[in-house]
């Protein structure tokens, strides 16, 4: 077993390659979404546990950074290799703690993986170059260098993935990082932590900080003066406020933040494709995802016959624990995120919407909310301009592509886009005029490691995955020389 619960060493913070307590001997609960019942009790950061942390991290950034490029890559790969080997163990965990469903579970495990499978590649290719000057007097000389001691700040409704997907490019350049997970889903971090120690990782390269007190902690670690990135994944509100503490010390950042993704559906669309693809993209972890489509935008000709498809396709999905493998949607994440979903629906069927399925809150146990389609939205409900994060397709229909586009771009973020449409060069067309950092077309799933993930306007800054990624955690330095 990688990772035993039993162990009451590992619920404790991962500092320097060893487990300990808070300094404070603070600790936090973390329960079941499905049950309410409690998990565990982990460690809770302080202040100075941050800036232990960041202190681990910065003894080892020397070492790190002049570990061989390869010999870091094997390392990642021995990582990508212990995450299959325990793909069942780390899947428990996730659903355990964050509510999503067997089937989802595994994949993220999966998709986890492959990121540090994706930057053991990457890690030999920080490649520079040269060229002689304009003028003829020198060369110059450009070597990219890690950036140094990186906080990862990441969210409870991908704990591996958006774990892996920070941590692999940072190991990659050659950074050391300390990792705040989110409260709600700290269990597959620690577990990382420990399975990146079995890989090979030296002590203090890699740490992990859970804690109940994240501005707190976040400041310690941002006002750190060996502190010389942020990588944040969550919302937009938080992310202002860690931008203004990383200003302080002028910290290099990353931010993934929220989002608001168009569905666009043309009526020259095959929509029995569309309501496939619609699924992926609203459903994927019970539609707590930034890049789950949020507002469905369909051509007046099809929007009843999509709407109802999808309802019917919405209304089939079983509800339940996720541990029960027949689940296909589990739990939110807590009963508070049910109370907002809840509060979105009955606003929007108040201001005018149909409602074609779901929108009944289940009495028991358990953060449940039912898969839900609203229809017959006017362009001004509310419920466009928020980031729902649950299993809800609000459906609003248009009658040109300029409609479309003024839709789609209506909302000050510009994460990700969906858009079917059976016109190869409108698709393209719509695609470059959509604000979105990633768009797709006729398809619902456009996550890779290989590609470039973020987007424009509010929803964030730089990008993850990809070549982008690894760039994200180095710096170009020049060098002047005449030979």
């Amino acid at each position: 077993m990688l990772y035993d619960l039993r162990d009451p060493a590992v619920s404790q913070l991962f500092i320097g390659g060893d487990w300990a307590p808070a300094s404070d001997g603070a600790t936090f609960d973390v329960t079941d979404p499905a049950t309410g019942e409690l998990i565990v009790t982990v460690a809770s950061a302080s202040a100075d546990d941050a800036r232990r942390a960041v202190d681990a991290a910065e003894a080892a950034r020397e070492s790190w950074a002049a570990t061989a490029p390869r010999a870091r890559a094997e390392i990642l790969r021995r990582a990508f290799e212990l995450m299959n080997e325990h793909r069942e163990e780390l899947a428990t965990l996730i659903v355990r703690e964050s509510g999503k469903s067997w089937a989802d579970a595994q994949g993220e495990v999966t998709y986890a993986a492959e990121f540090f499978r994706w930057f053991a590649e990457e890690a030999v290719r920080a490649t520079g170059h040269v060229q002689t000057a304009p003028n003829g007097d020198k060369r110059i000389l450009t070597v990219l260098q890690p950036v140094g001691v990186s906080v990862l700040i990441t969210p409870w409704n991908f704990p591996a993935a958006m774990a892996t997907r920070k941590i692999g490019p940072a190991l990659a350049a050659g950074c050391p990082v300390v990792l705040k997970p989110a409260s709600d889903t700290p269990l597959t971090a620690l577990a990382l932590g420990l399975l990146l120690r079995q890989a090979g990782v030296p002590d203090g390269v890699v740490n992990v900080m859970p804690s109940r007190r994240s501005g707190q902690v976040a400041e310690a670690m941002l006002t750190h003066p060996a502190t010389r990135k942020l990588s944040f994944t969550g919302s937009t509100e938080v992310g202002r406020t860690l931008l203004e503490l990383a200003a302080r010390n002028v910290v290099n950042c990353s931010m993934e933040l929220g989002g608001n993704a168009p569905f666009v559906v043309f009526a020259d669309a095959d929509i029995e494709a569309a309501v496939e693809g619609a699924m992926v993209a609203k459903m994927r972890n019970g539609g707590e995802s930034c890049i789950a489509a949020n507002r469905f935008i369909v051509e007046e000709p099809v929007a009843a016959a999509f709407s109802a498809r999808l309802a019917e396709a919405m209304a089939a999905l079983r509800v339940g624990p996720g541990l029960d493998q027949q689940t296909e949607v589990g739990p939110m994440i807590n009963t508070r995120a049910v109370d907002d979903i809840a509060g979105m629906v009955d606003a929007s069927i108040a201001h005018g919407a149909t409602l074609l399925t779901g929108g009944e809150r289940p009495t028991g146990t358990g953060a449940y909310y039912p898969p839900t389609v609203i229809s017959g939205l006017r362009s001004d409900d509310p419920i466009l301009d928020a980031e729902i994060f649950g299993p809800v397709a609000p459906v609003v229909s248009f009658s040109t592509e300029q409609d479309a586009i003024a839709l789609a771009n209506a909302t000050p973020f510009g994460l990700a886009a969906y858009v079917y449409t059976g016109d190869l060069a409108r698709a393209l067309r719509v695609s470059e005029r959509i604000d979105a950092g990633m768009v797709g077309v006729n398809r619902g799933f456009i996550s890779d490691p290989a590609a470039p993930f973020g987007g424009v306007k509010q929803s964030g800054l730089g990008r993850e995955g990809g070549h982008e990624g690894l760039l994200e955690f180095l710096e170009a330095k020049y060098i002047a020389v005449d030979w």
